[in-house]
């Protein structure tokens, strides 16, 4: 297992679609353990493939608490099957450090996907694991939490953003 670099935006891979998994094998797995080291590191609730730079269409959760035991869960070719509800969560992205916003998503979510090992799931999730699951099966089709965002919100994150970066130059 090895922590790998995480992209941040606006790194033009961040946008590309990924593309499914035709086998899940070893290599697949250990880019799943890699996802999860480095999501555990970083630290993060969920880390999807092209985050890292890899097109492939996988991403990882856990959103235990501290407190609480570990819980990974493992989406290799996802699907949102139903949505229903709407809720409002502030969220983060390792790929935006530093910055976090109030995002619109489903309420309740159901994903199917093949786990860790290829064999096939479905998962029904509301609150925070519902949020995790349409946030990183967003990274998936290129899909950034800034686009989720109004105009005057997205000019806002930039300039947190650019602000953020100014100051990680001065630093340097």
């Amino acid at each position: 297992m090895a922590v790998r670099e995480i992209l941040e935006y606006p790194h033009p891979a961040l946008r590309e679609v990924a593309k499914p998994v035709t086998q899940v094998d070893d290599e697949i797995r250990r880019l799943v353990d890699d996802m999860a080291e480095t999501m555990y590191d970083a630290p993060g609730v969920g880390l999807a493939a092209p985050q890292i730079g890899v097109g492939l269409r996988v991403f990882v959760i856990d959103i235990a608490s501290e407190d609480e035991p570990s819980e990974l869960y493992t989406f290799i070719n996802p699907e949102i099957v139903a949505t229903s509800g709407t809720q409002t969560w502030e969220e983060g992205c390792l790929s935006f450090p530093g910055v976090s916003e109030e995002i619109k998503r489903a309420e309740h979510v159901t994903v199917r996907a093949l786990d860790r090992d290829g064999e096939p799931f479905e998962l029904e999730a509301e609150g925070l694991l519902a949020v995790a699951l349409q946030h990183e099966n967003d990274h998936l089709n290129g899909v950034l939490m800034i686009d989720k965002l109004n105009a005057l919100k997205k000019r806002m994150m930039g300039r947190k953003l650019a602000k953020k970066q100014r100051a990680e130059d001065a630093e340097a």
